[in-house]
């Protein structure tokens, strides 16, 4: 709920602040008084394009501050998330705009994009004025609309997924069908290359492994003569060798009673064990340097292989990662019978799963068009516009759209014995106003909205119509803040809260001031709206009747 607006250098408005109350509230005053500046100034608080030409004449700048009352706990979090912060249940949101064109935004005390505002827009207000009237003759509307009052979204998501699923498969299925030259020269490539992989079967660190191998292989003499020799000296057969010598030198000091030596002949025995482990060592070193002498020549035809591969599709360990890969682009492009077979088995899955999905969004919707055509057809008969019948129609596209396969259309009798027509062709500029309106209070049932703002919906209507009309307005706004731009005091009258835009001219200066109207003031504005003449005796009693009726 918008609890108040504050407006400085705005068009002909030097400076104003506007307070809103819950319910109904109506803005009235004469032509040209300032009126579409306060929609201008929620346009720009909503994140709307900023037109320097709105400044006010001799200004640098202008700005705008709206102070909304948020009680929705997941619009509180959204908020505190870009970093908004709030007083209590309000937030604050303020607009510059500067003549250089510079425009800033801050949220609840934080900076932030112009794009941000207008993100948040719908959250907080609802704008319907003559646009979104024209917007009502566009049937992708009226299937919104329709969608919307029949809570269809579960029907409508079921739907989409099977609908992009199915044109996937069906995209994919027609590309392997009509394959390029390119492609199944491509698919023999990766076929080629993916056997000559598989039955070579290397193993990552292999072509480095196999280095070091033959390396060890090919020194495998010089390798042997050097632990041969190490192997003797430690201990050879028929002579005395660093192990014997060790044993001997452990034995004499053990055989002393100083401690010292005793220390010495801990450390040789230490240093006999660790000797005795090496040569141990060594002998395994040349048992295995004997295990297979072809190994060298394995190893090297090996190695070649493994090169000759990466020299023709790159580093080998980067080939290997890419296998997975190669192998999906493979399954992909590879235009067989089998498996285009097996693809058109999925696209003939995935066509009955759509017609299933719409199908029943399909019957979903006629219940619902059946219901919504009842509803806004007692509501326009009262709304002044008796015998009209307005029914939605669904016809069969004879095709999947990406919002179903039916042609949803709006259409309306005008009067009693009428032909349907389309509402686009059939309802005046008032009519399609209060079929809007209509719309608006059965979709708002037993529904929380943000503040809706409505301009112009009394165009084209007078009289009992224009009282209905106030009457409904009221209704609206039993649910939900409404704020009203009228010119009709019937309208006026209904509002809980009404404010006048008010113009003053002093000289070569205009300026307007915007002021909250109750009592006398309240009947004088509603007196002069009805009849041009605000001191008017008879206006003044009609304006009374009026508020009194209602």
């Amino acid at each position: 709920m918008i609890e108040s607006i504050s407006i400085r250098n705005l068009g002909v408005i030097a400076q104003a602040e506007l307070s809103l109350a819950p319910g109904f509230n109506a803005l009235t005053g004469e032509t040209g008084a300032g009126k579409t500046m306060v929609l201008s100034a929620l346009n720009l608080l909503l994140g709307g394009r900023a037109d320097t030409t709105v400044i006010r004449s001799g200004e640098e700048s202008l700005s705008v501050s709206g102070t909304w009352i948020i009680r929705s706990s997941e619009l509180r979090v959204e908020l505190e998330n870009l970093g908004a912060q709030l007083d209590g249940d309000e937030l604050i949101i303020t607009r510059t705009v500067s003549s250089d064109g510079r425009s800033r935004a801050i949220l609840g005390g934080t900076p932030v994009p112009i794009s941000t505002l207008a993100e948040l827009s719908e959250r907080l207000v609802a704008v319907h004025g003559q646009s979104d009237q024209q917007r009502l003759r566009s049937v992708a509307a009226q299937r919104d609309a329709l969608d919307e009052y029949g809570k269809l979204q579960a029907h409508l998501q079921a739907y989409k997924q099977a609908h992009t699923s199915y044109f996937e498969l069906q995209a994919r299925y027609h590309r392997m069908q009509s394959a390029s030259g390119q492609d199944r020269a491509r698919v023999e490539e990766l076929k080629s290359l993916l056997t000559t992989f598989e039955k070579l079967s290397p193993a990552k660190g292999e072509i480095s492994e196999l280095g070091n191998l033959i390396d060890r292989l090919s020194n495998i003499d010089g390798l042997r003569i050097a632990a041969t020799t190490a192997h003797e000296a430690i201990s050879p057969e028929d002579s005395v060798g660093a192990l014997q010598a060790l044993g001997i030198a452990r034995k004499s000091l053990e055989s002393t009673s100083d401690p010292k030596l005793q220390d010495i002949a801990a450390q040789l025995s230490e240093l006999t064990s660790l000797t005795r482990d090496i040569s141990v060592e060594l002998s395994s070193y040349l048992i295995d340097l004997e295990i297979d002498p072809q190994q060298l020549e394995a190893s090297l035809e090996r190695r070649a292989e493994l090169l000759a591969f990466e020299r023709r599709n790159g580093e080998l360990d980067a080939f290997i990662d890419s296998v997975p890969q190669l192998q999906a682009e493979l399954i992909d492009l590879d235009s067989s019978d089998e498996q285009l077979e097996k693809l058109e088995i999925q696209v003939e899955a995935a066509l009955s799963q759509l017609s299933t999905a719409a199908k029943a969004l399909s019957i979903a919707r006629q219940e619902a068009a059946l219901r919504l055509g009842q509803e806004v057809t007692s509501e326009l008969a009262e709304l002044a516009m008796v015998g009209s019948k307005l029914v939605v129609q669904i016809s069969d596209l004879g095709e999947f759209e990406s919002h179903g396969s039916d042609r949803v259309e709006f259409m309306l009798a005008a009067f009693d014995g009428a032909n349907l027509r389309p509402i686009s062709k059939a309802a005046s500029g008032g009519e399609l106003s209060r079929i809007m309106l209509a719309l608006e209070l059965v979709l708002s049932k037993d529904k929380t909205l943000p503040t809706m703002i409505f301009d112009e919906v009394d165009a084209g209507v007078g009289g009992q119509t224009a009282s209905e009309l106030g009457r409904r307005l009221a209704r609206v706004s039993e649910n939900t803040q409404v704020l009203v731009i009228t010119h009709l005091a019937q309208v006026a009258a209904f509002a809980s809260n009404q404010i006048r835009v008010l113009k003053n001219t002093q000289g070569s200066i205009t300026h307007s001031s915007v002021l909250p109207l109750s009592g006398e003031e309240r009947v004088r504005e509603l007196a002069r709206m009805l009849s041009g003449a605000p001191d008017s005796d008879v206006a003044i009693a009609h304006a009374k009747e009026l508020l009194a009726s209602n």
